[in-house]
Formats: structure tokens, sequence, C-alpha cells
């Protein structure tokens, strides 16, 4: 009973002291999915038992990347005889890109080309004419003394002619502006003189009145 024991006890002491000491590890294979990551592993050891284990690993990318850059059309007019101006623009953002152009009419430009087609034909006073439908030679005009024609009427007949349809002025809003100016100039200018005028006066009774006074004092009755 007592050897019974004793070689238990025996078998249960090398069990403990040696169940680490040599050991059989056996490892799983890696997998790898579009998106995700997955390995397996096995560990046998000495003593029978086993322990198994799985890990999972999931993860998702979204990259955005910016679309082509949204160039802004080239509007040119060049090699033709037309009065157009070109403009474009464009904006673009990481969902979208728009771009656009447009050409638009060029008056001024317009006005100087009939202006030269008439005067080619000796249409002097008519080139003239259609320049003044410009607000700033019609004032350049105005200020030289050479006012522009009115309904056939040059000088000082347009002059006069101007003057009284002052609204038919291309210039008019500028035009009651500088009259504004101008008038209220002249007040003060005629305040000047008026005070001028009054200190003269002023000056003159006093004169007057020490010339009686010492006319008096020479000729007494």
């Amino acid at each position: 009973m007592k050897t019974l024991i004793l070689t238990l006890l025996i078998t249960i002491y090398s069990a403990f002291a040696f169940a680490d000491t040599t050991q059989n590890n056996t490892s799983g294979s890696n997998t790898s999915i579009t998106g995700g990551y997955t390995s397996s592993a096995t560990n046998t050891y000495q003593s029978g038992s086993s322990n198994n284990t799985t890990t999972t690993n999931n993860s998702t990318s979204n990259i955005k990347s910016a679309p082509p850059t949204a160039a802004a059309p080239n509007v040119t007019n060049s090699g033709s005889d037309v009065c157009l101006a070109g403009a474009s623009a464009g904006i673009q953002t990481f969902g979208v890109g728009v771009s656009a152009g447009k050409s638009f009419r060029d008056k001024n430009c317009e006005r100087i080309k009939l202006s030269r087609e008439m005067n080619s034909l000796g249409m002097k006073v008519a080139a003239v004419a259609i320049l003044c439908q410009d607000e700033r030679v019609f004032f350049a005009m105005e200020q030289a003394g050479t006012p522009c024609p009115f309904e056939g009427k040059i000088g000082k007949e347009a002059k006069a002619a101007w003057k009284k349809y002052d609204k038919l002025r291309p210039d008019y809003e500028t035009y009651v502006q500088n009259l504004k100016i101008i008038e209220k100039k002249n007040k003060e200018e005629e305040k000047e003189i008026t005070k001028e005028m009054v200190t003269m006066d002023i000056h003159k009774e006093s004169e007057d009145k020490k010339t009686k006074q010492k006319i008096e004092w020479n000729n007494p009755k």
C-alpha cells in the first residue's frame, strides 16, 4: 500500500515539474482577403491538451481624389472684323467642375468703326455725331468750344439747342451735377462781391463824413 502511494506521488510530481519543459506547437496559415485579415493558430502541448485561437481584423479604406481641373474656355475673336469682347470663368470642387465662356458687344469699338466708315465717305459731321454718342467725347467737344451737332446745327446754334434740350445730352447726369457745382460757386462769389461792396460803401460813407466835417470846420458860419 505504501509502495503504491509513493509511486503515485512520484508520477504527479513528474507531471507538474516537467509539463512546461517540452511542448510541440503547430501554427495555422494566414489567409488575406480583400478588406480584412484572418489568422488561425492551434497549440498542442505535451500533456495532450490543445488551444485554438482565431483572429479576424476587417478594415475599409475610402479614398476620394479630385477630378481633372475644369479649364475655362478661351474666347477670342482674333482675325475677325467684329467688335466683341470675350470672357470666361471656371470653378472646381471635389465633386464637380464647371466652366463657361461668352462674348459681349463692344459698343465703343462699334462707334469707332462706324465713324471711320462715315469719314471715309466724306460725311465728317455724321462721323463726329456718331462719336458724340459717347458722353466722354460729348464733354470733350463742349470743353473745346466745338459742341456736337444737333439736328444739322453746329457751332453756337448747336450749343444753344443742347442747352435748351439738355435732357437729350448723353452726359445729362454729369451735366446736372456740374451745373450745381457751378451755381454753388457763383453764389459764393456773389456773396463775396456783395460783402466787398458793402465794406466799400461803409468806408466811402465814413470818408464822406470826415470830409464834410473837415469842410464845416474850415468854413464856420
